[in-house]
């Protein structure tokens, strides 16, 4: 059965008429699209996983109320987004003072990689899916409130109609387009000025080029060469840790003051985060006789020079699907 199920296709009068099993079996194909639809609201990874299974649940519990004038996968957006909504009203947590979103998480592109494929006639959606999981929308997003977040994603990002985000929301129609506009000027706000200034789109020569220069001065710890590869405006930051660097000066400065020359034996895996270059860093333990995780430098690449680093912590290695450990031989 398609993404867009209706009861007719399931052959039932209703959702009460299937049991647990075949009911999982429905929602499970659309596990992955719903995950990266509350990550986009939520900025988290984890929290969106957490979102889904709620999702889950709801759905089964109130699987009677499904009366088929929408596809199933919409009435499971619809109780995901709620299911956002009110995790949001609980616990939203505010951007630090510096403006730097700390509780974002990377998203791997290997899961990504799960989303139903757009339709070659459908470039534009496709381009859409790609720049609103990039790391720079997704903290702009985050500074939105909750509600415009979800008008914005749910309008811009799905292409709901307005009729529907209004009644999933009891709001207006009226209401509903006040806040679109309202979050599309948030947005731009927190977003570079020009749209190729944030968005990365896709990967090319030059790219992969400025990424192995990246890596081998990283290595080496030489704070010149890196610094030859960044934008004079680039920003720097390393949630959850406070602190958000802007200018080559400052983010060098803040490298140097570090101790970052000084840190030695080095190795790097490559990957990909949320549509971005990735670079893994890894480094050498005497104790447990490999190369243990470090660091996770995250790159936006815009006119041919690096524009952000979002570094994250070895805690996220996993879930990024990254070796454990590198043995000393170079091996994996």
């Amino acid at each position: 059965m398609g993404a867009n199920t209706r009861l007719e296709e399931l052959g039932v009068s209703g959702l009460g008429e299937v049991d647990e099993p075949a009911f999982s079996g429905l929602a499970e194909r659309h596990r992955r699209e719903l995950h990266v639809h509350c990550y986009r609201m939520l900025g988290s990874f984890e929290d969106a996983e957490d979102t889904v299974q709620e999702t889950f649940l709801r759905a089964w519990r109130r699987r009677e109320t499904f009366e088929g004038r929408s596809t199933f996968r919409a009435w499971l957006y619809r109780i995901a987004t709620n299911a956002c909504l009110d995790l949001l009203a609980k616990c939203r947590p505010e951007p630090a003072t510096g403006g730097e979103v700390l509780w974002l998480q990377p998203y791997p592109d290997r899961l990504l990689d799960e989303l139903p494929a757009g339709g070659a006639d459908e470039p534009e959606a496709v381009a859409v899916a790609r720049e609103t999981i990039e790391l720079a929308y997704l903290v702009a997003v985050q500074h939105l409130a909750p509600r415009p977040r979800a008008v914005l994603i749910l309008r811009d990002v799905l292409g709901w109609p307005a009729k529907d985000v209004a009644e999933l929301l009891g709001d207006s129609v009226n209401s509903v387009n006040s806040a679109l506009q309202r979050a599309r000027a948030g947005m731009r706000e927190h977003l570079p000025a020009e749209r190729q200034d944030w968005t990365v789109g896709e990967e090319d020569a030059g790219t992969r080029e400025l990424v192995r220069r990246y890596t081998d001065a990283s290595v080496a710890t030489d704070v010149g060469r890196l610094a030859a590869l960044l934008r004079d405006d680039v920003r720097s930051s390393m949630p959850p840790t406070p602190g958000l660097y802007v200018g080559r000066d400052t983010v060098v400065n803040y490298w140097v003051e570090s101790g970052f020359e000084g840190m030695e034996h080095l190795r790097t895996v490559l990957t990909s985060v949320n549509r971005q270059p990735a670079v893994a860093f890894y480094r050498w333990r005497e104790r447990e006789g490999a190369y243990l995780p470090l660091t996770i430098d995250v790159l936006r690449i815009t006119g041919g020079a690096i524009a952000e680093i979002i570094t994250f912590h070895d805690d996220q290695f996993p879930r990024l699907g990254l070796p454990e450990r590198l043995p000393a031989d170079g091996t994996e």
